[in-house]
């Protein structure tokens, strides 16, 4: 199953829309300035699409793609603006300190395993990496980024012209930056992937769909043959 749900708005005035979309954020003092935020210090007042663990604010011509099991449990995240996409994971972490240092060295040696050298770089949210990997597609080049935040990490990859050129990214940053992270409270395991669901109505709606393409396929299955 593949959710997919675009945010209306665009043209040459998208980044402006976005933009004040994510402006009240600094309202208050005791709230960060950007995110990703902990959803116990997300500003109010923002659209959100609510994934379950992550929520993802409403930036105009922004898509939202979902890929999903039958039961609804997302497995992949992607967003879309024109050429670029970010791909978003968010995991468990340890209350004393960040992973994204080990995790990033661990994506090197991955790559490095493929034959795909990893560049390190200074980015807005720290240390980030590029690489240029081959694809059925041909090459194409990432930029994973870390953030670590309270009791979890979220983890995005640029692909596009936003993979080499990080002022590229435009509505994508700023989906990033006001991102919301509901880690909940039971305990987890390092590193394991937090849970991700499709909307309630997405997923009611998914399922209606299946049954009706269920029944279907019985009315119209041939009945037994006659002797």
């Amino acid at each position: 199953m593949i959710f997919s749900r675009k945010r209306a708005g665009g043209g040459r005035h998208g980044r402006d829309q976005a933009t004040e979309v994510l402006d009240g954020y600094d309202a208050e003092e005791s709230t960060p300035s950007r995110g990703p935020y902990d959803v116990s210090e997300a500003p109010e007042g923002v659209e959100r699409l609510d994934l379950g663990s992550l929520h993802i604010p409403a930036v105009p011509e922004v898509e939202v793609r979902v890929q999903a099991d039958p039961q609804g449990v997302i497995q992949q995240v992607v967003l879309v603006h024109g050429d670029n996409a970010l791909q978003l994971g968010v995991f468990a972490a340890p209350r004393s300190e960040g992973i994204w240092d080990e995790v990033r060295e661990e994506i090197r040696q991955s790559l490095l395993s493929d034959g795909t050298a990893a560049q390190e770089d200074e980015g807005e949210y720290g240390p980030e990496l590029h690489a240029r990997v081959r694809t059925p597609d041909g090459l194409t080049d990432l930029r994973f980024v870390g953030i670590d935040g309270p009791r979890w990490m979220v983890r995005g990859v640029y692909q596009g012209a936003a993979a080499t050129d990080p002022a590229a990214a435009g509505p994508l940053a700023i989906c990033l930056d006001g991102l919301v992270v509901d880690r909940g409270h039971e305990a987890k395991p390092v590193r394991e992937p937090l849970p991700l669901r499709l909307p309630r109505e997405v997923a009611e709606q998914a399922e209606a769909e299946a049954a009706a393409t269920t029944d279907g396929a019985r009315s119209t299955a041939p009945g037994p043959r006659e002797a």
